[in-house]
């Protein structure tokens, strides 16, 4: 063998057990601990959220100091709506900042944290309801990295994220919530991020602190039928009567809930926190279980 080529498959090989170490170290990681990990559903509201020092980004942070430091965080972001289903898979998610008309300040935020290749083929290997794709090119969009950044703000966590299939209906995404339920006892902290109540078509800005009578009304109804465990309920929601319709005009910053709720167990305690509807037609309304 020629010198170049020993050195090459040399390189190679160092290279190859150092993933190994890496996957065997992640393994350590992830062994079962003795409890669940809590889980969240978040209402992220506006982008201005993840810079801003409020209620809401307080809340979430002493959340943080409220359960065990999580091995890394999944997210199930409203904002990573596409047909199929991806799981990052990168070394290093980019920050994205997926909207427009903000402050600078808001855009020159960096959120570096690692991602986790191992991870994202372990929660690959553990869904059978679809095949999933190992993504290289998202990264973390703004119903993650302006929550998650408050909860760590060291930055030294893995975080990764679940894409919403806009494909199937709501039953599908509740199910497939249930299959990730071995990431809950290996310390992974998931996290549905949305809103429960969203209509930014019809929001009016002087309502700074208020909502819609049925924004509030309905509001009411799904923390009633969370406490109550009528998930069917809640999957069905176009059955919830016009209140419904106009809080789901579109389904993408609800279904994040269904995941949380697919995998909660019949013994998970429920409360809520940054309970409040606001410019009318955003419900800020947070769901701890566990």
């Amino acid at each position: 063998m020629k010198r170049s080529e020993f050195i090459k498959s040399a390189l190679g090989g160092a290279i190859a057990m150092e993933s190994l170490k890496d996957l065997y170290k992640w393994n350590e990681q992830l062994a079962v601990k003795d409890s669940l990990m809590p889980m969240l559903f978040v209402g992220h509201g506006s982008p201005m959220n993840g810079i801003e020092n409020n209620e809401f980004s307080q809340n979430w942070k002493k959340f943080s100091t409220e359960i065990p430091v999580p091995t890394a965080v999944l997210v199930v972001s409203a904002h990573w709506y596409i047909p199929g289903t991806k799981v990052t898979a990168m070394n290093s998610p980019r920050t994205i900042h997926d909207f427009g008309g903000f402050p600078k300040a808001l855009f020159d935020v960096q959120y570096p944290v690692p991602g986790s290749p191992a991870l994202a083929q372990e929660t690959a290997s553990l869904i059978h309801k679809t095949k999933v794709g190992l993504d290289h090119e998202w990264g973390l969009d703004h119903g993650t990295w302006t929550v998650v950044r408050h909860m760590y703000p060291k930055a030294n966590i893995p975080v990764l994220q679940l894409s919403i299939d806009y494909t199937k209906p709501p039953r599908y995404h509740y199910e497939l919530g249930k299959e990730l339920a071995a990431l809950r006892k290996k310390g992974v902290l998931i996290i549905g991020s949305g809103n429960m109540v969203h209509n930014l078509r019809i929001l009016d800005w002087h309502l700074t602190d208020k909502g819609y009578d049925w924004a509030i009304e309905m509001n009411e109804t799904f923390k009633s039928l969370i406490i109550k465990n009528d998930h069917d309920a809640l999957i069905n929601y176009e059955r919830l009567g016009q209140a419904g319709k106009l809080s789901i005009p579109t389904p993408e910053h609800y279904l994040p809930l269904l995941y949380i709720l697919g995998l909660k167990e019949d013994k998970d305690k429920v409360s809520f926190f940054n309970d409040k509807t606001m410019l009318g037609a955003i419900s800020m309304t947070s769901v701890k279980v566990g």
